[in-house]
């Protein structure tokens, strides 16, 4: 098991792509984990799961929005308590506020605008200043956040294409800042199987589906692959990579 003793600290652990990472870092044999989720109930459903699997995991959870600063301060510092050094931080968070999956730009509203940088950015920045220093005081860390193969650009989505730009920029300019005992990389979704995508229209879902290379969407544990790589120790000379995990989908600028 590639990540057997190693601790890691996971946001947007209720929803099905931090349930999926969650589960696929305790399968590599992960020994702690903290957790946290906008949705208590989700985060206790998340948690109840891995307890049932593996009833000798050791679980932080804490209900937080991380996009907030004094949240997800708060939720480090009891992770730090609870499961003692942080191995691994995979910053899920993410994703669009807006009710509808594209706005044109001249239509979309500065708070619409806002709203999506910080749903996307913010959580990763609290999170990544709070711990990178914990990891570099035990001189070992890794760190995996999430863009969107939409980075590259995507008409009806400025706002989540540029956020996700972001998180890809971020990522390449902490790997240097960082290195050499953190490794910052970050994976970059195709069209994934989520609560989003349930509720899509059809033919969009058909239309994203279709420009994959095998004519699906993925799944969210074929994402949690991608991560449990970028956290193990096959991946130790990896750092500021964008991984697509697309279906051959390349993001476009």
């Amino acid at each position: 098991m590639r990540l057997a003793g190693k601790t890691a600290m996971l946001s947007g652990a209720g929803g099905p792509m931090g349930r999926a990472v969650a589960n696929r870092l305790v399968a590599d044999g992960a020994s702690a984990l903290a957790l946290t989720d906008i949705s208590a109930t989700r985060l206790a459903e998340t948690c109840d799961l891995l307890m049932a699997r593996a009833p000798w995991l050791k679980i932080s959870q804490f209900r937080a929005d991380v996009t907030v600063a004094d949240e997800a301060n708060a939720f480090c510092d009891q992770a730090l308590d609870e499961i003692g050094q942080v191995d691994v931080l995979v910053n899920v968070v993410g994703g669009l506020r807006s009710k509808q999956l594209y706005t044109a730009f001249l239509d979309m509203s500065e708070d619409q605008w806002r709203a999506t940088m910080d749903l996307n950015v913010m959580g990763g920045f609290h999170l990544i200043r709070r711990i990178a220093p914990v990891m570099q005081k035990w001189g070992y860390g890794r760190i995996i956040n999430f863009a969107s193969i939409v980075y590259g650009g995507e008409a009806g989505q400025a706002d989540y294409a540029a956020a996700k730009a972001a998180v890809a920029s971020m990522t390449r300019s902490l790997a240097e800042e960082l290195a050499p005992a953190i490794t910052v990389n970050c994976v970059a979704p195709g069209l994934t199987r989520t609560s989003v995508t349930r509720h899509m229209p059809e033919h969009h879902a058909a239309r994203l589906s279709g420009q994959s290379f095998f004519g699906r969407m993925a799944e969210p544990e074929e994402i949690a692959d991608a991560v449990s790589f970028l956290a193990s120790e096959q991946a130790r000379f990896v750092t500021g990579e964008i991984l697509s995990v697309s279906g051959g989908i390349r993001p476009q600028l």
